[in-house]
């Protein structure tokens, strides 16, 4: 009897240097009607999982060049990937693997020789804990809020699927990092609460994102939102004469409307301090002291 009857088999990615392992693993799973893939290597597992999503990592802790450890590591990196389950493949007395796999992000160990029944019931555990977070954060997708989290280190955590699909325009080339403004807001420690970026993927012109700070929620570990910015005809108009930024644009564009600092805030969802360092980032820009001057050049700019 199939072992998931009513859906999708999972995808299962082996990841061990020797071939009898491989063809043994393979054997036992694919009997409980999971799809396999291969890796010999590190470096191929991860372009594999580029390529070809998996549901579940099986990784040997030890293999030459990338071992399990820094494998695993990178493949937590990933966009959209940090969600994978990684299970890893240790001897009986490695204690110390034990440890460095979790400490890597691994969810779970298996010692060798391998108990297939066991291994089975391993992966199905984590494969069910697994769905339930891909589930929560399609759901947190469909109620239009793109998350994700950002480490101490400028590393990207985890996303939403809709988060990843813009961060991958703003991310360093590594995939992982963010880039230095947003860095710069994480240190800040709530001082800011948001920052605009630029896609930089090739073909998105004049298209930038929104990264809001929600709040800390764990040590070192930052939740933020992600959003798409698209300019209105009054703000591409604004831009197009006179040298300021997407964010700046809408400022000024409210300030024309008679708005307060603190209404344009609660229009932009900003602070009123935060609105207030846009504005003096608008004067020092264009050579002007106060709000009289910005409306006047801001109406002449769209007059013309």
């Amino acid at each position: 009897m199939p072992a998931f009857p009513e859906q999708r088999a999972p995808t299962v990615l082996i990841v061990d240097d020797s071939p009898g392992t491989l063809g043994f693993l393979t054997d036992a799973l694919e009997r409980e009607r999971f799809t396999v893939l291969v890796a010999l290597r590190g470096e191929r597992a991860l372009a594999t999982v580029q390529q070809m999503r998996p549901d579940l990592v099986l990784m040997d802790a030890v293999m030459p060049d990338l071992d399990g450890f820094e494998t695993c590591r990178r493949l937590k990196r990933m966009p959209g990937a940090e969600i994978i389950p990684v299970i890893f493949m240790t001897g009986l007395s490695d204690t110390d693997h034990v440890i460095r796999g979790l400490e890597a992000g691994g969810v779970d160990y298996v010692t060798k020789p391998v108990v297939p029944q066991e291994l089975v019931a391993r992966i199905r555990v984590h494969l069910a804990g697994a769905q339930l977070v891909a589930s929560a954060h399609a759901a947190i997708d469909a109620a239009g809020h793109a998350l994700f989290a950002a480490g101490s280190d400028g590393k990207l955590r985890w996303a939403t699927p809709g988060a990843a699909r813009l961060l991958a325009g703003v991310l360093e080339p590594d995939g992982a990092t963010l880039p230095p403004l947003l860095r710069a807001l994480l240190g800040e420690q709530g001082s800011r609460e948001m920052v605009e970026l630029p896609i930089l993927a090739e073909g998105s012109g004049d298209a930038s994102v929104d990264i809001r700070l929600v709040g800390r929620i764990g040590p070192g570990e930052t939740l933020l939102r992600i959003a798409a910015s698209q300019p209105s005809q009054e703000e591409a108009r604004l831009r197009a004469r006179l040298p300021v930024t997407p964010r700046e644009a809408e400022v000024l564009i409210w300030l024309t409307r008679g708005k307060s600092n603190r209404d344009i805030g609660e229009i932009l969802g900003l602070s009123p301090r935060t609105v207030n360092k846009h504005l003096e980032q608008i004067y020092a820009k264009l050579g002007i002291e106060n709000r009289s001057s910005a409306v006047a050049m801001t109406l002449h700019a769209l007059a013309t």
